[in-house]
């Protein structure tokens, strides 16, 4: 892991988290598990569009104001149009707490583990889970380019947007 010299502390006060607070002991984007090989970083995904602009209206302050420039985004609710591929490919965050794939310390999901992790943020074991689901969700691309022509992104366009949200690059199958 590459360390910062100083780690950096950091205070949540959004909607969904009051006074939570970590540390940033890597350096952005850097010290990542060997195994976890990420296509598109955080800015990446939100320019490009995933959770239908829904995900980080409120939170803002908490990552780089480079990350927003160009991110789309719809602060009042879920826009389907905002996706890349222009489909809704989540589900409601009820069903993921329902099947305890939330950790307390990132209330929005998977993303928001990788925003903090990308960002520097290291918690060894919710880690290794969320990384584990990350390569679990690999089995998506297998399934594109068995059923799918190269290159064509009107071929499973609710698949492809999901591999967005996992930081795949599907717009390459």
């Amino acid at each position: 892991m590459v360390t910062s010299k100083k780690a950096a502390s950091v205070i949540v006060n959004d909607r969904m988290q009051k006074r939570y607070h970590y540390q940033r002991v890597a350096a952005a984007g850097r010290g990542f598990d060997p195994e976890f090989k990420p296509d598109l970083t955080p800015q990446q995904m939100l320019a490009l569009g995933v959770f239908g602009g829904k995900y980080m209206t409120d939170c803002r302050k908490e990552f780089p104001a480079s990350w927003f420039k160009n991110a789309k985004l719809s602060p009042k609710r879920g826009d389907p149009e905002l996706n890349h591929f222009g489909v809704d490919a989540s589900q409601p965050l009820s069903v993921w707490r329902n099947k305890g794939w939330i950790h307390p310390d990132d209330p929005r999901g998977w993303f928001q583990w990788y925003c903090r992790y990308y960002m520097g943020r290291r918690t060894p074991d919710e880690d290794r889970r969320q990384i584990k689901r990350w390569k679990a969700i690999r089995r998506h691309v297998a399934q594109i380019r068995q059923n799918c022509e190269p290159g064509d992104p009107y071929c499973r366009p609710r698949q492809r947007q999901a591999l967005l949200h996992w930081a795949y690059d599907s717009r390459k199958i």
